[in-house]
């Protein structure tokens, strides 16, 4: 199955649930992350501020004391920043719609522990498929110390992803 293709399979199959379903699903997903050994070891952990259609974040970096929280911010076609989170008030809508930080400008990339990155799918090699404009393929190479964990709802992970050597693969995936 092509990428493309692939893409839009996801997409109907997000249609067939409610936000409040989604976002039900994805408490149990952020609690089980929050348990994960390397969620609870990390002092410095990226994240990302979802979109309606992704597992929701939100509570999860508010709630998060005691770890430093970086979350990404677009700074143009195709290339993205991280900046410390510093609190909602912190927060403003950036490309596409995203909340983003306008805080301090993160570039201590091997400081990075944890990674959390969203996906439309994942396979059980940890391939991850985005949203086709490469961001994270090109941002998380900069991360050379980070554990990659792909999170998802349990209806995105599939048999196997088409990939390419651009592509980033995931230590581990919590669906």
């Amino acid at each position: 199955m092509l990428k493309s293709e692939l893409r839009k399979a996801i997409r109907e199959r997000k249609r067939r649930f409610a936000q409040e379903e989604l976002d039900e699903m994805a408490f149990y997903i952020t609690e089980k992350l929050k348990r994960h050994p390397r969620f609870v070891a990390a002092h410095t952990i990226m994240l990302y501020h979802s979109m309606p259609d992704e597992v929701n974040t939100h509570r999860l970096i508010s709630e998060t004391k005691d770890k430093t929280i970086l979350l990404p911010r677009v700074t143009g076609s195709h290339e993205m920043e991280l900046c410390v989170y510093n609190g909602l008030d912190d927060l403003r809508p950036g490309a596409y719609g995203i909340m983003e930080p306008c805080g301090s400008v993160f570039t201590r990339y091997k400081d990075v522990e944890l990674a959390i990155v969203p996906g439309m799918a994942f396979d059980i090699n940890g391939n991850r498929l985005g949203r086709g404009k490469g961001y994270y393929d090109r941002f998380l190479p900069l991360t050379v110390n980070a554990y990659k964990i792909g999170i998802c709802f349990g209806f995105q992970i599939v048999d196997k992803i088409p990939t390419e050597e651009t592509d980033i693969a995931m230590d581990d995936i919590v669906f």
